[in-house]
Protein backbone atom coordinates (compact mmCIF):
# COMPACT_ATOMS: atom_id res chain seq x y z
CA UNK A 1 0.00 0.00 0.00
CA UNK A 2 0.94 3.61 -0.55
CA UNK A 3 1.54 5.13 3.21
CA UNK A 4 1.19 8.52 4.19
CA UNK A 5 2.89 8.70 7.87
CA UNK A 6 3.14 11.66 10.19
CA UNK A 7 5.18 11.35 13.58
CA UNK A 8 5.56 13.62 16.05
CA UNK A 9 9.39 13.03 15.70
CA UNK A 10 11.80 12.08 13.61
CA UNK A 11 12.07 8.09 14.34
CA UNK A 12 15.72 8.12 14.39
CA UNK A 13 18.48 7.76 16.82
CA UNK A 14 16.23 5.10 19.49
CA UNK A 15 16.52 7.48 22.49
CA UNK A 16 12.86 7.72 23.00
CA UNK A 17 10.07 4.60 23.18
CA UNK A 18 8.09 6.76 20.36
CA UNK A 19 11.40 7.12 18.07
CA UNK A 20 12.02 2.90 18.79
CA UNK A 21 8.49 2.11 18.06
CA UNK A 22 8.35 3.66 14.50
CA UNK A 23 11.60 2.97 13.16
CA UNK A 24 11.36 -0.85 13.59
CA UNK A 25 8.06 -0.30 12.38
CA UNK A 26 8.66 1.62 9.09
CA UNK A 27 11.54 -0.91 8.67
CA UNK A 28 9.55 -3.67 8.86
CA UNK A 29 6.30 -2.36 7.27
CA UNK A 30 8.87 -1.28 3.95
CA UNK A 31 10.29 -4.96 4.09
CA UNK A 32 6.32 -6.31 3.78
CA UNK A 33 5.95 -4.27 0.65
CA UNK A 34 4.35 -0.88 1.56
CA UNK A 35 5.40 2.60 0.35
CA UNK A 36 6.26 4.76 3.25
CA UNK A 37 6.10 8.67 2.62
CA UNK A 38 7.36 10.11 6.05
CA UNK A 39 6.23 13.63 7.81
CA UNK A 40 8.25 14.09 10.78
CA UNK A 41 9.02 16.91 13.66
CA UNK A 42 12.47 17.87 14.49
CA UNK A 43 13.65 20.53 17.51
CA UNK A 44 16.26 21.62 15.91
CA UNK A 45 18.80 21.43 12.32
CA UNK A 46 21.04 18.87 14.20
CA UNK A 47 18.59 15.99 13.66
CA UNK A 48 18.24 16.58 10.25
CA UNK A 49 21.23 14.63 9.55
CA UNK A 50 19.39 11.71 10.39
CA UNK A 51 16.94 11.66 7.34
CA UNK A 52 19.28 8.95 5.49
CA UNK A 53 19.07 6.42 7.89
CA UNK A 54 14.85 6.89 7.09
CA UNK A 55 15.71 7.17 3.41
CA UNK A 56 16.86 3.56 3.64
CA UNK A 57 13.32 2.41 3.97
CA UNK A 58 10.89 5.60 3.12
CA UNK A 59 10.33 6.76 -0.33
CA UNK A 60 10.30 10.08 0.95
CA UNK A 61 11.36 11.91 4.31
CA UNK A 62 9.67 15.62 4.99
CA UNK A 63 11.33 17.46 8.16
CA UNK A 64 9.71 20.08 9.52
CA UNK A 65 10.59 22.42 13.00
CA UNK A 66 8.90 22.69 15.79
CA UNK A 67 9.89 24.40 18.44
CA UNK A 68 13.43 23.85 20.37
CA UNK A 69 11.96 24.25 23.94
CA UNK A 70 8.60 23.32 25.27
CA UNK A 71 7.83 26.47 27.54
CA UNK A 72 8.64 29.34 25.74
CA UNK A 73 6.24 32.56 25.96
CA UNK A 74 4.92 31.67 22.13
CA UNK A 75 3.89 28.81 23.06
CA UNK A 76 2.27 29.92 26.22
CA UNK A 77 0.47 32.04 24.77
CA UNK A 78 -0.70 31.05 22.27
CA UNK A 79 -2.35 27.90 24.26
CA UNK A 80 -4.06 30.70 26.50
CA UNK A 81 -5.21 32.39 23.07
CA UNK A 82 -6.39 29.08 21.30
CA UNK A 83 -9.05 26.42 21.74
CA UNK A 84 -6.19 24.21 21.15
CA UNK A 85 -4.16 22.08 24.07
CA UNK A 86 -0.66 23.16 24.92
CA UNK A 87 0.27 19.93 23.28
CA UNK A 88 -0.74 20.73 19.96
CA UNK A 89 0.94 24.12 20.45
CA UNK A 90 4.08 22.80 20.94
CA UNK A 91 3.71 20.25 18.36
CA UNK A 92 2.86 22.43 15.35
CA UNK A 93 5.04 23.11 12.63
CA UNK A 94 4.56 25.82 9.89
CA UNK A 95 4.51 24.53 6.67
CA UNK A 96 3.68 21.20 7.40
CA UNK A 97 -0.26 21.17 6.55
CA UNK A 98 0.72 23.09 3.70
CA UNK A 99 2.86 20.82 2.22
CA UNK A 100 0.56 17.80 2.88
CA UNK A 101 -2.15 18.96 1.29
CA UNK A 102 -0.05 19.49 -2.34
CA UNK A 103 0.98 15.99 -1.83
CA UNK A 104 -1.79 14.42 -1.59
CA UNK A 105 -3.65 16.88 -4.03
CA UNK A 106 -0.66 15.60 -6.53
CA UNK A 107 -0.12 11.77 -5.52
CA UNK A 108 -2.75 9.26 -4.35
CA UNK A 109 -2.20 7.93 -1.17
CA UNK A 110 -4.44 4.62 0.35
CA UNK A 111 -4.03 5.13 3.75
CA UNK A 112 -2.79 7.90 6.42
CA UNK A 113 -1.27 6.97 9.33
CA UNK A 114 -1.19 9.11 12.19
CA UNK A 115 1.18 8.20 14.95
CA UNK A 116 -0.44 10.53 17.90
CA UNK A 117 -3.55 12.58 18.14
CA UNK A 118 -1.76 15.65 18.46
CA UNK A 119 0.16 15.45 14.73
CA UNK A 120 -3.98 15.14 13.10
CA UNK A 121 -3.94 18.91 12.93
CA UNK A 122 -1.36 18.84 10.11
CA UNK A 123 -3.86 16.57 7.82
CA UNK A 124 -6.06 18.69 5.38
CA UNK A 125 -9.50 17.46 4.70
CA UNK A 126 -9.36 14.68 2.77
CA UNK A 127 -11.39 11.73 1.59
CA UNK A 128 -7.73 9.60 2.52
CA UNK A 129 -8.83 7.08 5.60
CA UNK A 130 -6.86 8.09 8.51
CA UNK A 131 -5.50 5.49 10.78
CA UNK A 132 -4.62 6.91 14.26
CA UNK A 133 -2.25 5.18 16.60
CA UNK A 134 -2.05 6.17 20.05
CA UNK A 135 1.12 5.58 21.86
CA UNK A 136 -0.97 6.70 25.33
CA UNK A 137 -3.98 8.53 26.57
CA UNK A 138 -2.50 11.48 26.17
CA UNK A 139 -5.42 13.70 28.35
CA UNK A 140 -4.76 10.92 31.13
CA UNK A 141 -1.04 11.29 31.24
CA UNK A 142 -1.44 15.01 31.82
CA UNK A 143 -4.39 14.91 34.42
CA UNK A 144 -1.68 12.83 36.26
CA UNK A 145 0.43 15.68 35.94
CA UNK A 146 -1.92 18.76 36.98
CA UNK A 147 -2.78 16.24 39.71
CA UNK A 148 1.04 16.01 41.39
CA UNK A 149 1.14 20.32 40.49
CA UNK A 150 1.69 22.14 43.89
CA UNK A 151 0.95 25.68 43.08
CA UNK A 152 -3.59 26.11 43.26
CA UNK A 153 -3.31 28.78 40.06
CA UNK A 154 -1.25 27.29 37.94
CA UNK A 155 -2.83 24.03 38.55
CA UNK A 156 -6.60 25.47 37.71
CA UNK A 157 -5.04 26.62 34.37
CA UNK A 158 -3.44 23.10 33.75
CA UNK A 159 -6.86 20.79 34.30
CA UNK A 160 -8.43 23.90 31.41
CA UNK A 161 -5.32 22.60 29.57
CA UNK A 162 -6.45 19.08 30.20
CA UNK A 163 -10.03 19.36 29.14
CA UNK A 164 -9.36 21.11 26.06
CA UNK A 165 -6.77 18.24 25.43
CA UNK A 166 -9.73 15.55 26.03
CA UNK A 167 -11.90 17.22 24.00
CA UNK A 168 -9.61 17.42 20.62
CA UNK A 169 -8.24 13.63 21.53
CA UNK A 170 -11.72 12.07 21.32
CA UNK A 171 -12.77 14.39 18.32
CA UNK A 172 -10.13 13.25 16.65
CA UNK A 173 -10.84 9.33 17.74
CA UNK A 174 -14.10 9.89 16.07
CA UNK A 175 -12.66 11.26 12.80
CA UNK A 176 -10.49 8.62 12.32
CA UNK A 177 -11.27 5.59 10.61
CA UNK A 178 -9.81 3.47 12.89
CA UNK A 179 -8.18 3.94 15.85
CA UNK A 180 -5.25 1.66 17.61
CA UNK A 181 -4.00 1.27 21.16
CA UNK A 182 -1.42 -0.22 22.80
CA UNK A 183 -2.63 -2.49 25.60
CA UNK A 184 -6.07 -3.47 26.53
CA UNK A 185 -6.72 -1.47 29.72
CA UNK A 186 -5.88 1.42 26.97
CA UNK A 187 -8.76 -0.22 24.34
CA UNK A 188 -11.14 -0.34 27.34
CA UNK A 189 -10.55 3.68 28.01
CA UNK A 190 -11.18 4.46 24.82
CA UNK A 191 -14.16 2.65 23.89
CA UNK A 192 -15.78 3.34 27.07
CA UNK A 193 -15.15 7.04 26.08
CA UNK A 194 -16.73 7.34 22.44
CA UNK A 195 -19.24 3.95 22.17
CA UNK A 196 -18.89 2.00 18.93
CA UNK A 197 -15.18 3.36 18.76
CA UNK A 198 -13.32 1.04 16.17
CA UNK A 199 -10.23 0.17 18.21
CA UNK A 200 -7.48 -2.54 17.28
CA UNK A 201 -4.43 -3.32 19.44
CA UNK A 202 -0.89 -3.20 18.31
CA UNK A 203 1.72 -3.51 21.29
CA UNK A 204 4.79 -2.24 21.60
CA UNK A 205 7.47 -4.51 21.05
CA UNK A 206 11.44 -5.61 20.71
CA UNK A 207 14.24 -6.70 18.54
CA UNK A 208 14.97 -9.59 20.62
CA UNK A 209 17.51 -10.63 18.41
CA UNK A 210 18.92 -7.28 19.39
CA UNK A 211 19.02 -7.15 22.66
CA UNK A 212 19.26 -10.91 23.07
CA UNK A 213 22.87 -10.94 22.05
CA UNK A 214 26.04 -10.59 24.18
CA UNK A 215 27.59 -7.27 24.71
CA UNK A 216 28.93 -7.03 28.48
CA UNK A 217 29.23 -9.01 31.44
CA UNK A 218 27.11 -9.41 34.26
CA UNK A 219 28.40 -7.33 37.19
CA UNK A 220 30.10 -8.96 40.92
CA UNK A 221 27.96 -6.82 42.69
CA UNK A 222 24.60 -6.38 42.64
CA UNK A 223 23.40 -3.74 40.77
CA UNK A 224 19.67 -2.14 40.54
CA UNK A 225 18.64 -0.65 37.42
CA UNK A 226 16.30 1.88 36.68
CA UNK A 227 16.41 2.81 32.88
CA UNK A 228 13.99 5.46 31.17
CA UNK A 229 13.15 8.85 29.14
CA UNK A 230 13.36 11.40 31.79
CA UNK A 231 11.30 14.01 30.33
CA UNK A 232 8.56 11.75 31.19
CA UNK A 233 6.78 12.39 34.71
CA UNK A 234 6.00 9.06 35.54
CA UNK A 235 9.73 8.15 35.36
CA UNK A 236 10.49 11.31 37.18
CA UNK A 237 8.44 10.03 39.95
CA UNK A 238 9.17 6.16 39.76
CA UNK A 239 12.65 7.57 40.50
CA UNK A 240 11.59 9.56 43.37
CA UNK A 241 9.89 6.80 44.96
CA UNK A 242 12.76 4.23 44.10
CA UNK A 243 15.39 6.63 45.82
CA UNK A 244 13.36 6.88 48.91
CA UNK A 245 11.34 4.21 49.73
CA UNK A 246 12.96 1.55 48.10
CA UNK A 247 16.10 2.27 47.24
CA UNK A 248 17.12 2.17 51.45
CA UNK A 249 15.82 -0.69 52.15
CA UNK A 250 17.26 -2.92 49.14
CA UNK A 251 20.70 -1.10 50.84
CA UNK A 252 19.93 -1.35 54.24
CA UNK A 253 19.54 -5.43 53.11
CA UNK A 254 22.30 -5.55 50.90
CA UNK A 255 25.12 -2.97 51.92
CA UNK A 256 27.08 -3.83 48.66
CA UNK A 257 24.43 -3.43 46.15
CA UNK A 258 24.59 -0.15 43.81
CA UNK A 259 21.49 2.04 42.03
CA UNK A 260 21.99 2.83 37.96
CA UNK A 261 19.94 5.49 36.82
CA UNK A 262 20.14 5.24 33.56
CA UNK A 263 18.29 7.09 30.01
CA UNK A 264 17.86 10.14 28.30
CA UNK A 265 18.14 13.65 30.16
CA UNK A 266 19.02 11.75 33.53
CA UNK A 267 21.75 14.00 34.23
CA UNK A 268 19.46 16.82 33.81
CA UNK A 269 17.04 15.65 36.22
CA UNK A 270 19.27 13.72 38.60
CA UNK A 271 23.03 14.85 38.43
CA UNK A 272 23.13 16.03 41.79
CA UNK A 273 22.07 12.72 43.17
CA UNK A 274 25.70 10.70 41.79
CA UNK A 275 27.75 9.43 44.53
CA UNK A 276 29.79 5.69 45.20
CA UNK A 277 27.09 4.21 45.39
CA UNK A 278 24.46 5.69 42.40
CA UNK A 279 25.41 6.10 39.23
CA UNK A 280 23.34 8.70 37.01
CA UNK A 281 24.51 8.28 32.95
CA UNK A 282 23.32 8.47 29.28
CA UNK A 283 24.98 5.52 27.92
CA UNK A 284 24.80 4.83 23.96
CA UNK A 285 24.14 1.56 24.00
CA UNK A 286 21.77 0.54 26.85
CA UNK A 287 22.13 -3.23 26.39
CA UNK A 288 25.68 -2.94 28.39
CA UNK A 289 22.95 -1.45 31.48
CA UNK A 290 20.59 -4.42 30.98
CA UNK A 291 23.16 -6.97 30.82
CA UNK A 292 25.36 -5.35 33.47
CA UNK A 293 22.70 -4.99 35.93
CA UNK A 294 21.04 -7.95 38.68
CA UNK A 295 17.93 -6.77 38.47
CA UNK A 296 15.01 -3.71 36.78
CA UNK A 297 13.24 -2.38 39.67
CA UNK A 298 10.40 0.02 38.07
CA UNK A 299 8.07 1.27 41.04
CA UNK A 300 5.64 3.23 38.47
CA UNK A 301 2.22 4.54 39.55
CA UNK A 302 1.30 6.62 36.63
CA UNK A 303 -0.30 5.22 33.83
CA UNK A 304 -0.76 5.08 29.97
CA UNK A 305 1.09 3.51 26.97
CA UNK A 306 3.48 0.61 27.82
CA UNK A 307 6.87 0.32 28.98
CA UNK A 308 9.55 0.20 26.85
CA UNK A 309 11.99 -0.65 29.59
CA UNK A 310 9.97 -3.94 30.84
CA UNK A 311 10.35 -5.58 26.74
CA UNK A 312 14.09 -4.87 26.36
CA UNK A 313 14.78 -5.61 30.19
CA UNK A 314 12.96 -9.33 29.47
CA UNK A 315 14.96 -9.68 26.07
CA UNK A 316 17.65 -9.04 27.88
CA UNK A 317 17.35 -11.81 30.55
CA UNK A 318 17.08 -9.25 33.26
CA UNK A 319 14.66 -9.74 35.65
CA UNK A 320 11.92 -7.19 37.04
CA UNK A 321 10.47 -6.04 39.46
CA UNK A 322 7.36 -3.25 39.10
CA UNK A 323 4.10 -2.01 39.79
CA UNK A 324 0.46 -3.34 38.34
CA UNK A 325 0.44 -0.01 36.70
CA UNK A 326 4.33 -0.37 35.49
CA UNK A 327 3.23 -4.19 33.66
CA UNK A 328 0.44 -3.08 31.62
CA UNK A 329 0.53 -3.82 28.28
CA UNK A 330 1.96 -7.22 28.80
CA UNK A 331 0.75 -10.85 29.31
CA UNK A 332 3.32 -11.25 32.25
CA UNK A 333 1.96 -12.82 35.25
CA UNK A 334 3.05 -12.58 38.32
CA UNK A 335 5.46 -15.16 39.58
CA UNK A 336 6.48 -16.43 36.30
CA UNK A 337 7.36 -13.74 34.19
CA UNK A 338 7.99 -10.97 36.36
CA UNK A 339 7.60 -9.91 39.71
CA UNK A 340 4.17 -7.47 40.46
CA UNK A 341 4.09 -5.43 43.74
CA UNK A 342 2.60 -2.26 44.39
CA UNK A 343 3.60 -1.40 48.06
CA UNK A 344 7.19 -0.02 48.09
CA UNK A 345 8.25 -1.81 50.99
CA UNK A 346 7.36 -4.50 49.13
CA UNK A 347 8.99 -3.93 46.25
CA UNK A 348 11.83 -3.87 48.33
CA UNK A 349 11.87 -7.38 49.99
CA UNK A 350 10.56 -8.53 45.97
CA UNK A 351 13.66 -7.00 45.13
CA UNK A 352 16.21 -8.61 47.82
CA UNK A 353 14.83 -12.10 47.40
CA UNK A 354 15.50 -11.96 43.75
CA UNK A 355 19.04 -10.88 44.33
CA UNK A 356 19.34 -13.47 46.81
CA UNK A 357 17.88 -16.25 45.18
CA UNK A 358 19.51 -17.19 41.88
CA UNK A 359 17.66 -19.38 40.75
CA UNK A 360 14.06 -17.92 41.02
CA UNK A 361 15.92 -14.94 39.49
CA UNK A 362 17.18 -17.30 36.30
CA UNK A 363 13.56 -18.43 35.96
CA UNK A 364 11.87 -15.66 35.89
CA UNK A 365 14.35 -14.07 33.38
CA UNK A 366 14.03 -17.18 31.46
CA UNK A 367 10.49 -17.18 30.97
CA UNK A 368 10.48 -13.61 30.37
CA UNK A 369 12.85 -14.04 27.66
CA UNK A 370 10.86 -16.55 26.04
CA UNK A 371 7.62 -14.48 26.23
CA UNK A 372 9.00 -11.27 24.67
CA UNK A 373 9.99 -13.69 21.38
CA UNK A 374 6.79 -15.30 21.67
CA UNK A 375 4.40 -12.34 21.37
CA UNK A 376 6.06 -8.98 21.45
CA UNK A 377 9.07 -9.68 18.58
CA UNK A 378 8.34 -6.34 16.42
CA UNK A 379 8.48 -8.94 13.11
CA UNK A 380 4.90 -10.26 13.72
CA UNK A 381 4.03 -6.73 15.74
CA UNK A 382 4.48 -4.99 11.93
CA UNK A 383 2.34 -8.02 10.05
CA UNK A 384 -0.37 -6.95 12.34
CA UNK A 385 -0.35 -3.73 11.75
CA UNK A 386 0.34 -4.16 7.79
CA UNK A 387 -2.95 -6.73 8.33
CA UNK A 388 -5.06 -3.42 9.59
CA UNK A 389 -3.90 -1.26 6.74
CA UNK A 390 -5.36 -3.77 4.22
CA UNK A 391 -8.44 -4.30 6.04
CA UNK A 392 -8.95 -0.31 5.82
CA UNK A 393 -8.24 -0.51 2.62
CA UNK A 394 -10.94 -2.60 1.68
CA UNK A 395 -13.29 -0.91 3.58
CA UNK A 396 -12.75 2.49 2.02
Amino acid sequence: MKLLMLTPYLPYPLLTGGQTRSFNLIKRLSALGHEITLFSLVKSNDERKYVGQLQKFCREVHVFSRSEKPWIPKNILKTGFSFYPFLVIRNWAKGEKAAIEQKIRHEKFDLIHAETFYVMPHIPKTEIPILLVEQTIEHLVYRHFADEFKFPLLKLLLYIDVLKMKYWELLYWKKAKAVVAMSEEDKKMMMNEVLGLDVDIVPNGVDSKFFGESVIEKAKEPIILYLGNFTWLQNREAVQILLTKVWPKIKQGLPKAKLWIVGKEAGDFFADLASEDILVSEIADVREAYQKASILVAPIYGGGGTRYKNFEAFASGLPVVTTSIGIRGTDAQDGKEVIIRDDPDEIAKAAIKLLNDKALSKRIAENAKKMVRAKYDWDPIAKKLSNIYENLGKKN
